[in-house]
């Protein structure tokens, strides 16, 4: 129908236009004649336009119905391959529906007989339960143990088992990680110590000053003393003058004042003019010189070392250190070698050098200054570093020097080593009987605080602790437990040079007379 419609619609297009211009021709040319012959032409047209129509209304038609057949075929074609697919799925879904039954009944009897099983494990459960309290009460019948008591019996069994297995891992594992860690330590130390030659101590603690005769005593007192007192007025220092031949003994607390009496008397004696006036003038001139000493002092000491950028005034309490001296040791020196140590370990390491030759030449920097302070000279040491804006790492290297706080770096634990090979090695310092004797008993007095201890002996001037055990208190594996204890004890609560060997003796005794 569509196609006819159209055919119509373009007719009347085609004549309208058609018509309207042969009726406006002939109002034109106002000829009837030819009005006439247009509206004859016009009907031939239109006649000719519908028989055309109906011709494209049939050949329309003929395709609809050729469509639509051809529709047909193909939806009844595919109407059969679905009802063909859908028979094919069917089957195939009544196949597992009874596959799924078959299942479905063999699981329902797995159940029946899962729950039957359950059962007769329960009863068995029960009567196992049964017989091992029946074997419990037996065995506690048999024992004379409760089960509590047995347990605890057990416990302690498996606890000494374990104890003894414990000892010997830690022996094991000690003795494997000592060696490897002593080898590598003391290769590494051995090292740091070939390559810096450092000089025995030569110094004393007591000035001494050397007159040409003993007629020069008598000049240095002066009339009614007025000498000598005005020389120990000024410096602060006492003079010892006594049966000593041609020499003057210069004593003080502070070894900074003790040199500026020993220059400023020597320069006295060459100038041969003692009297209060001259004494004041030449105390002066030795003040000036003994400042300038203790700044080239620590300039020297930054330059040998190789740290810069050191504030000035910590560059001149480095100078100080060399008139200070701990059990005989020089501290300027011994900073100087605690440097040069730290700054060859961390090499080793491979660490930051510089900054390990800064914190071992500063780690001992407070005894300048403990003299004049309240406070110890780590403590004096830490003020002074953060004072002059030092960095945190070689604040903390000073105060952990000693052990007072826990290193938090490397090179803070290379400053203690450092620290440590320097005082211990021969030479370096001169202990007191008092101070050596404290700790010989300290170290007796450790060990004999330990339980099952019988007696122990510190030998080798304190270098080694022998203790002897009871046997029947201590055993084999307890010995290596206290061998650790002890050590550990020793190290939080005692001060010493190098390391101390703890040996743990443990003997039994069986005897017999033959009568």
């Amino acid at each position: 129908m569509i196609p006819i419609v159209i055919a119509i619609i373009a007719t009347l297009v085609i004549v309208a236009p058609i018509t309207w211009f042969i009726s406006s021709n002939a109002i034109n040319k106002r000829n009837d004649a030819t009005i006439g012959n247009a509206n004859e032409k016009a009907r031939e047209i239109i006649d000719e336009a519908l028989k055309t129509a109906e011709t494209k209304k049939k050949e329309a038609l003929l395709e609809v119905k050729e469509e639509s057949l051809k529709t047909k075929n193909e939806l009844e074609k595919e109407t059969k391959e679905r009802r063909a697919e859908i028979s094919k799925y069917e089957k195939r879904v009544l196949s597992k529906e009874e596959t799924l039954d078959r299942k479905i009944e063999a699981v329902e009897k797995r159940d029946s007989n899962i729950t039957r099983k359950e059962e007769e494990l329960g009863k068995q459960k029960q009567k196992v339960e049964e017989l091992e309290k029946k074997r419990q009460q037996e065995l506690e019948r048999i024992s004379g143990l409760t089960s509590e008591q047995a347990k605890e019996y057990l416990l302690k069994t498996v606890e000494d088992e374990v104890k003894h297995d414990t000892a010997v891992m830690i022996k094991t594992l000690e003795s494997r990680a000592k060696e490897e860690a002593d080898k590598k330590a003391k290769e590494i130390v051995v090292n740091a110590i070939q390559r810096c030659a450092a000089d025995h101590v030569a110094e004393t603690t007591i000035s001494v000053v050397q007159l040409p005769n003993d007629e020069m005593k008598g000049r240095i007192i002066g009339r009614e003393g007025r000498n000598i007192r005005t020389l120990e007025t000024l410096t602060g220092i006492e003079l010892i003058i006594d049966d000593t031949p041609e020499a003057v003994v210069l004593s003080g607390f502070d070894p900074v004042r003790r040199e500026v009496a020993r220059i400023a008397l020597e320069k006295l004696i060459l100038d041969g003019r003692i009297h209060p006036a001259r004494i004041e003038e030449m105390v002066e001139k030795a003040q000036k010189e003994v400042e300038t000493l203790i700044k080239e002092e620590g300039e020297a000491a930054t330059l040998e070392v190789g740290v810069h950028g050191i504030h000035p005034e910590l560059v001149r309490l480095l100078g100080k250190l060399r008139f200070r001296t701990s059990y005989g040791q020089n501290v300027l020196k011994h900073s100087i070698e605690v440097a040069q140590l730290t700054g060859l370990l961390a090499g080793e390491l491979g660490l930051d050098v510089k900054m390990a030759k800064r914190a071992g030449l500063l780690h001992d920097i407070g005894k300048a200054v403990d003299h004049e302070m309240e406070g110890s000279h780590i403590q004096l040491g830490v003020d002074l570093c953060r004072r002059y804006k030092e960095s945190a790492l070689v604040i903390n290297a000073v105060e952990a020097h000693h052990g007072d706080v826990e290193p938090e770096s490397l090179i803070a634990c290379l400053v203690q080593a450092a620290d440590t090979i320097s005082a211990a090695r021969p030479g370096a310092r001169r202990e007191t009987l008092e101070t050596y004797t404290n700790r010989l008993k300290q170290l007796e007095d450790i060990t004999n605080s330990f339980k099952g201890v019988e007696k122990s002996f510190a030998i080798q001037a304190g270098r080694e602790v022998r203790v002897m055990v009871v046997p029947e208190v201590v055993s084999d594996s307890d010995m290596v437990i206290m061998a650790r204890d002890i050590s550990k004890q020793i190290e939080d609560q005692m001060e010493y040079p190098g390391q101390i060997k703890v040996s743990i003796v443990r003997e039994s005794r069986a005897v017999d007379y033959a009568k």
